[in-house]
């Protein structure tokens, strides 16, 4: 006879293990079409997130709240309350009128070989500030609570064509300025004197400056305004009000952006189709990303005194040479500051040449007060500070300083100025 215990005890330990069987069946391998649909939409629940945290940091409220409340996801609808409150805390800049503008030239990457005694050095010296400087300078603005602006934010034509001033809605404290880089053509006067070369497209289509360094080494990255400012603004986006970045004043006689693309000066070129392509590439890139092309006129002329004749050949090849790479501007920033009227509001025939030209917006030069500005009824004016070495010793000299709320020169000036 069996053992009864044993038999008992394998009689109820299969009915254990039957019923245990019976309660957990085997988890089922999940479905990978259902994961991997579950990982896009966390991916672009992430990304929308991001958008959205982008806009509102650039204080363009409304498009964050917009974007918040019409997605799908419940997660992102619940974030426009807290928008809708950030909202409510900022107020239009009460002086649209009275708003800064500063102004730089390619910055030096190398001080040894631009200040090196040779025919350009004291040039260099006056007219430009190092990289080292200008990282110094963004610092000191964004320490402020200084916000970058787009003339056309709080200022624009109506629907008669009559230019009207608009508000910038900023929080307690934010203040506005203008930012705007002469010359971004890369002269063939600069090559191998400590500047950046050409502007050129990395591998994501991000703008960045190729730099060939005193041992001949190529270098890809960040080595002037433009470059510096767009990652200054990925790592502080409360530094641009809605994707503002600056003015880029153009001219013509060499080309853009490091390429030689005048037809006109370079007309046995090879690469002239080739580097006519690449400017204009890098172009819609700089405006996709908020950079406001101006004309410079194309051969840096001083538009306020040359001929009429002189100034309605020179607009024409910036018409014929620049325009097509850059696009069509509102935009003038006169060469030199050479404006063509003094305090007094624009009339007579070379305003009219402008304004037929398609130019709404005019730029000239005061490094003697802090802010200049006239609106007439079809025209912004605005005055711009040269930020250089002349107004750096300017200032240390206690010559009409007018940088101290920007930063102060002691605190940003190069040793290797001296």
């Amino acid at each position: 006879m069996k053992n009864p215990r044993l038999v008992i005890s394998l009689g109820l330990a299969l009915g254990l293990a039957g019923c245990s069987a019976a309660q957990e069946p085997p988890t089922p391998a999940p479905d990978p079409a259902a994961v991997e649909k579950a990982e896009q939409e966390e991916a672009r629940v992430d990304g929308v997130r991001a958008e959205i945290n982008r806009l509102a940091d650039g204080y363009d409220y409304d498009a964050a709240i917009k974007l918040a409340k019409k997605d799908s996801a419940e997660q992102l609808n619940q974030m426009a309350s807290g928008l809708e409150e950030e909202k409510g805390q900022v107020s239009a800049w009460e002086e649209p009128n009275n708003i800064p503008h500063l102004f730089f030239h390619s910055l030096i990457v190398d001080p040894g070989r631009a200040f090196d005694e040779g025919s350009s050095s004291q040039g260099y010296a006056d007219y430009m500030v190092t990289q080292k400087e200008f990282a110094a300078i963004l610092d000191e603005l964004y320490a402020r609570d200084y916000v970058l602006v787009n003339p056309e934010d709080f200022a624009s034509l109506d629907g008669q064509g009559q230019m009207e001033y608009r508000d910038i809605m900023l929080p307690q404290g934010k203040k506005p300025v203008v930012l705007s880089i002469d010359d971004l053509s890369y002269y063939e006067y600069m090559e191998g004197d400590g500047f950046a070369s050409k502007l050129v497209l990395d591998k994501d289509g991000k703008v960045r400056n190729e730099y060939v360094d005193a041992e001949g080494k190529t270098q890809v990255g960040a080595f002037d305004v433009t470059t510096m400012v767009d990652d200054f603004i990925a790592e502080h986006p409360d530094f641009t009000y809605r994707d503002a970045r600056g003015l880029i004043a153009m001219t013509g006689y060499n080309g853009a952006f490091g390429y030689r693309t005048s037809a006109s000066q370079y007309p046995q070129s090879k690469t002239l189709e080739a580097d006519q392509k690449k400017a204009a590439e890098i172009a819609e890139a700089m405006k996709n990303s908020g950079w406001v092309f101006a004309s410079h006129s194309w051969g840096h002329i001083a538009t306020g005194t040359v001929s009429m004749d002189r100034l309605k050949r020179d607009t024409k090849l910036w018409k014929a040479e620049v325009e097509p790479i850059v696009g069509k501007t509102g935009h003038y920033i006169y060469p030199f500051g050479s404006d063509i009227a003094r305090t007094q509001r624009y009339a007579g025939d070379r305003y009219q040449f402008f304004k037929d030209q398609g130019f709404d917006y005019f730029y000239g030069v005061d490094g003697t007060t802090r802010t200049w500005m006239q609106q007439g009824d079809e025209y912004q004016r605005q005055m711009r500070i040269n930020v250089d070495g002349l107004q750096f010793a300017k200032e240390l000299r206690g010559d009409r300083p007018v940088l101290g709320s920007f930063f102060k020169v002691e605190d940003v000036i190069d040793p290797a100025r001296e």
